[in-house]
């Protein structure tokens, strides 16, 4: 009998899901991907449209193009998920699938800190980095603060290289020196996770620049009107520009589904990403993954690319017989950009323990290429 395969979310995770799954598939078994929006956003090159080094056209795809690939597409809000079921409501229709995959990301919620949305430019969203790319125009200088409003969030080098990509914007329009840059960050170093040699290589980057790093400052309120953080700590830092990371929370929807568990996430088996329901999966952003030194896995595109292609490859084992099963091994990737042309590349295993195990190479030219070149591969790839 024909199954039905419904993919929850088109970012890295769901677009991976879905192509792998209609490669491996026989024609007669659908694979139905519910998304939102009309096109992908390709988040990691956020960074480089907030400075004006891409614009939106560039750095988006249309998710009609999928169609031709034989994936069948429901654009619309997930009012409702029934994980028991393996249902979605979309505009009160109940779509049923023989299997779900649950990659509805991190909600964004810059409104559970008062003053906070009113106050600066959330660059990890398209219209946000789009008007922070208009704020850098007309910047003449002043305090410019980057800010990580919580200790966990999605990208865990966003922020720094935020910070890095900008002051190295400031320097070409000759303004950095009427620029005090600082960093206040609510974890206390940066990419923690990924080991405290990681984390030390990347302060150094950002504080050879005269950026001013701050660590362990939690924000608790922002008074718009008179430019002011401040923090938990009882210390006020005052900004003429503010670029900020927000919380994030599991999507509402995921959160009455009674798909999380304490942590706030969807708790899943680290390798296969099986979650309590049967054969209903979760991936990507919107799970979390205990590591042995205390810390969640990273909520990074790099992971969800990877755990898609695990659950991507063990359905379509069930549905046919064939293949073998797949498992997620931890590992990842990243560039960290670094402002001048140059990028650093970390790679690792995040399953190893005691703590994960990761090589950060310096920032260089090559590497930085290399992300551009991966950019342009990746899109290609998967459109």
């Amino acid at each position: 009998m024909a199954s039905t395969v419904l993919v929850l979310g088109c970012g890295v995770g769901g677009l991976v899901a879905a192509n792998e799954l209609r490669k491996a598939l026989p024609k007669e078994h659908r694979v139905v991907l519910i998304e939102r929006e009309a096109s992908f956003l390709f988040t990691p090159s956020l960074l480089w449209l907030m400075t004006g080094g891409r614009t939106a056209e560039q750095i988006t795809r249309p998710l009609a193009r999928l169609e031709r690939k034989g994936i069948e597409r429901v654009q619309g809000e997930i009012e409702r998920i029934d994980p028991a079921r393996r249902e979605a409501v979309v505009a009160g229709r109940a779509l049923p699938g023989d299997y779900l995959i649950v990659t509805l990301g991190a909600e964004l919620s810059p409104e559970t800190i008062p003053g906070l949305a009113e106050s600066g430019h959330n660059f990890y969203t398209l219209a946000g980095a789009e008007a922070l790319q208009q704020a850098l125009k007309v910047f003449t200088g002043g305090r410019l603060v980057v800010l990580t409003a919580a200790p966990a969030y999605k990208c865990p080098a966003a922020p720094y290289e935020a910070a890095m990509l900008i002051e190295h914007h400031l320097r070409t329009r000759k303004l950095r020196e009427k620029t005090r840059i600082d960093l206040y960050a609510a974890e206390p170093g940066p990419m923690g996770v990924a080991g405290p040699e990681v984390s030390k290589a990347v302060r150094h980057m950002v504080e050879a620049k005269g950026i001013g790093y701050h660590p362990e400052h939690q924000v608790k309120e922002i008074d718009p009107k008179a430019r002011v953080l401040k923090f938990s700590n009882g210390t006020e830092a005052a900004f003429d520009l503010l670029v900020y990371v927000p919380p994030h929370r599991a999507p509402k929807v995921v959160r009455e589904a009674g798909l999380t568990n304490e942590s706030g996430w969807i708790p899943v088996d680290r390798g296969t990403m099986a979650t309590k329901f049967d054969r209903v999966f979760a991936l990507g952003d919107v799970v979390s993954i205990p590591l042995k030194l205390g810390k969640p896995l990273p909520k990074a595109g790099v992971f969800a690319h990877g755990e898609a292609e695990v659950v991507a490859a063990n359905i379509a084992r069930a549905i046919t017989g064939e293949g073998k099963p797949a498992s997620f091994d931890g590992g990842g990737e990243c560039f960290v950009e670094a402002g001048d042309g140059k990028a650093g590349f970390g790679k690792g295993n995040f399953y190893a323990e005691p703590v994960p195990q990761m090589k950060m190479h310096p920032p260089g030219r090559s590497w930085h290429a290399a992300k551009v070149l991966f950019e342009k591969d990746w899109l290609r790839r998967w459109f």
